[in-house]
């Protein structure tokens, strides 16, 4: 956030929690306390001690996938141009976050940045491929097919790199991706972006409804030719990334267009998201995804702020609104933390799942609207400590280290720990921390006059 802290004495509670520099388990009858943004950087520092050198792959390159919950590496699968991008972007980002190890981490996301040109590059028809066998190369059982998702995340992590490390190699990548995107996926009649794409580059408009359902879908299990939140969320963050060390006219066209499709289409009130919708930005029904909403209200905020428009009533009122719509439909108040999946308004969740990457994406949201928010309401003072309370108690493995991927309601683990697989890097929950430690550090901002755009 860009705003200055302040001397003005915080809530008790967040009081208490800067206080303690222990753990945040509540006695019996007590309000849990957040934890001190020194635990943070102890927990945060300690993860990626364990991500590295655990996930590196020094032979074929880029990542290992698997890592069980001890961080033993186990036979890698695949290649996935997702988790290989955000690999790269959080060791970039705590490069930058904690300066003491910058040389190591650029030294990770430099050996990232590789990988992802020369082997996730498709050098024979352009872009980069979504997935490759173990061994880096194009596997028929895989198949070929392109998404603007994965694209999107190599735009994220090689804009990191170059706003940290001033890597040439990385503004090229990053320009290289997006300019693909521009050519191939860009949908120049209704906007955004056409999402599946085959290895020639040409964009799937279209389904056909004569094939098998699952001939009918793609990369992210979606219907051909249809545009998801998903999509447009990455597409959103990875564009406000790259507008920090690309000043081409077209970057920022770009982001302001998918910032106000995030914003006033795919987000609708009370404070949710439409999850799939037409090419034309019809919704279609679907359940309400409380992790994505309270992730989203971030990555609104975080675009705002590289549009030069920090302080955007109508930008906050929709962060603030999905923050507070997953709070009233998506929360657990006896156990603490988010729920995956439910209804807009149903009384109760129907996945009551507690997944690493909700439950790390609520932790920041809730801090940032503390800060903002702080001075007229506890909710989210309170809501953060009892999230954090969860994740510690649960969610922390405290014999190995490292976040689990999913407990049961009540925090009993589901599963067998593993640290890694091609949809759980160190992005979510590291980004949390780092944002979370340095909210923690600067205070409570008084909010500034706010204007409607």
């Amino acid at each position: 956030m860009s705003a200055q802290p302040n001397s003005r004495i915080p809530t008790a509670v967040l009081v208490a929690g800067l206080l303690l520099a222990g753990s945040s388990h509540p006695a019996r009858g007590e309000e849990p306390a957040p934890p001190t943004a020194a635990r943070l950087r102890a927990l945060l520092a300690a993860e990626m001690g364990r991500w590295h050198p655990a996930a590196i792959d020094e032979k074929v390159g880029g990542f290992h996938q698997e890592i069980a919950r001890d961080w033993t590496v186990q036979p890698d699968r695949s290649r996935s141009l997702v988790f290989q991008s955000r690999m790269t972007w959080t060791a970039a980002a705590f490069a930058e976050f904690e300066p003491s190890r910058r040389e190591e981490y650029l030294r990770y996301s430099r050996h990232g940045l590789a990988f992802l040109d020369r082997v996730m590059r498709d050098a024979e028809q352009g872009g980069f491929h979504w997935i490759l066998d173990a061994n880096g190369r194009v596997d028929p059982a895989l198949g070929d097919e392109k998404h603007v998702y994965g694209t999107a995340f190599v735009v994220y992590a090689a804009s990191k790199l170059r706003a940290v490390g001033g890597d040439d190699l990385a503004l090229k990548v990053a320009r290289d991706a997006f300019d693909w995107l521009e050519a191939h996926a860009h949908d120049p009649k209704d906007g955004g972006w056409f999402e599946a794409v085959r290895r020639d580059g040409t964009a799937i408009t279209a389904y056909d409804p004569a094939a098998p359902v699952d001939g009918r879908k793609d990369r992210l299990g979606v219907y051909y030719g249809f545009k998801t939140m998903n999509s447009h969320i990455h597409l959103l963050e990875a564009l406000a990334e790259l507008a920090k060390v690309d000043d081409r006219p077209v970057v920022r066209e770009r982001l302001r267009e998918a910032f106000h499709i995030v914003r006033d289409r795919i987000a609708v009130e009370p404070g949710a998201l439409n999850l799939y919708l037409t090419r034309d930005w019809r919704a279609i029904p679907a359940h309400d995804s409380f992790g994505h909403d309270v992730e989203t209200a971030y990555l609104l905020v975080e675009a705002a702020e590289v549009l030069h428009m920090p302080d955007d009533a109508t930008t906050w009122k929709v962060a603030r609104g999905l923050v507070d719509h997953a709070l009233d439909w998506g929360w657990d108040e006896k156990f603490g933390g988010f729920y995956d999946k439910g209804d807009s308004f149903a009384a109760a969740a129907y996945d009551v799942a507690k997944v690493w990457w909700t439950q790390a994406e609520g932790f920041n949201a809730l801090a940032m609207l503390d800060r903002r928010y702080g001075r007229e309401t506890d909710r989210y003072a309170r809501a953060f400590a009892k999230q954090w309370a969860f994740i510690d108690a649960h969610l922390l493995d405290p014999e190995f280290g490292g976040w689990y991927a999913e407990t049961e309601r009540d925090g009993r683990l589901r599963g067998d720990g593993a640290k890694a697989n091609p949809w759980k890097a160190d992005y979510h929950t590291s980004r949390a921390m780092m944002n979370v430690a340095r909210l923690l550090e600067a205070g409570r901002e008084t909010p500034a006059k706010v204007t409607d755009r």
